[in-house]
């Protein structure tokens, strides 16, 4: 049996409806790609300064204090803050600098 004029504009429009959800999921992706982005780089600078400021160290320490999760907070737990000579060294640094 042919297919009448109004199933190929059914068919037509099931085409287009999935087009238009593809391009929507693509374009969902490619925001969360770019969120996650900006947050690394985000992320990535502010532990380079605080490596350097003490003033930036204490916000990320309170910052990482203030995380939800356990296993969020322990993602910090080997990182050093500031690497400045004034700071106590942590058990595991050679006390001579020479790490």
């Amino acid at each position: 049996m042919a297919e009448t004029e109004l199933e190929r504009a059914e068919k037509r429009y099931a085409q287009a409806k999935a087009r238009l959800q593809a391009l929507r999921n693509r374009e969902a992706t490619r925001q969360r790609k770019l969120d996650t982005r900006r947050k690394v780089i985000l992320g990535g600078a502010l532990m380079d300064l605080a490596e350097r400021d003490s003033g930036a160290a204490a916000m990320v320490e309170r910052l990482v204090r203030n995380l939800s999760r356990d296993q969020d907070r322990k993602a910090f737990a080997e990182w050093g803050g500031p690497s400045s000579g004034d700071e106590t060294p942590s058990p595991t640094s050679d006390p001579d600098g020479a790490d």
